[in-house]
């Protein structure tokens, strides 16, 4: 409150404000700034986030206790409120770390690029997805890469783990390389390239779609 006034009414000195709001100087001077602000509750974040993992099971009040037991001063309802707004509440490990979901009906496709030897780029690329923790918040980043340079050419970050986002990786790496017909396109069988419309842009651009097996890449 007493920032919001010193924004609202430059010209009213520290003492003056501290006193209309009951609070003493010393007080506001050791007020933590706005970048430690950030910076701790980025740290109160990932230690949440590192015992979810460590301890799948755990709800607000186990982790609450957990905290502070390792030294941290606060209660379980600041606690649910993060694991709330970052959707940790018991299922981090299944919804953010796992990226692949091949227990689908769609059809896939054989392995390519066994015993395949690249001559140049553009013969193959690789696809991916991965998890990426950011300062603030989570991330998917899905990766288009050229299978002989190990070189990206497509890639994308959304919140949402979803064919939208593995189709922009592609659309991205396509119109960049123009690449002939019979590019071998080669991913894991996770529903967001076998779906339909994954599927039907690789049909269109000329390319083969190659699937690794389960527990193979």
């Amino acid at each position: 409150m007493i920032a919001a006034a010193q924004t609202a009414y430059p010209d009213l000195s520290i003492r003056r404000l501290c006193a209309a709001f009951g609070a003493g100087r010393t007080w506001w001077y050791t007020q933590p700034t706005p970048d430690e602000i950030a910076e701790r509750d980025t740290a109160l974040r990932d230690a949440i986030e590192r015992l979810v993992l460590a301890f799948p099971g755990y709800g607000y009040r186990r982790v609450t206790k957990a905290l502070q037991r390792d030294g941290w001063d606060l209660n379980h309802k600041r606690v649910l409120r993060v694991m709330r707004d970052e959707s940790l509440l018991c299922q981090l490990e299944h919804r953010f770390v796992r990226t692949t979901d091949s227990t689908h009906t769609l059809r896939t496709y054989p392995n390519l690029l066994t015993e395949r030897e690249l001559a140049g780029p553009d013969q193959a690329w690789v696809a991916d997805l991965t998890y990426i923790r950011l300062p603030t918040t989570f991330a998917y980043l899905a990766c288009v890469l050229d299978a002989w340079s190990r070189r990206c050419i497509g890639w994308e970050l959304s919140r949402a783990i979803d064919t939208t986002l593995t189709l922009a990786a592609l659309n991205q790496a396509l119109a960049s390389r123009h690449p002939a017909p019979g590019l071998i396109h080669h991913s894991d069988r996770g529903v967001q390239y076998a779906s339909a419309a994954y599927i039907a842009r690789l049909t269109d651009a000329g390319a083969q779609a190659s699937m690794s097996a389960v527990g193979e890449w």
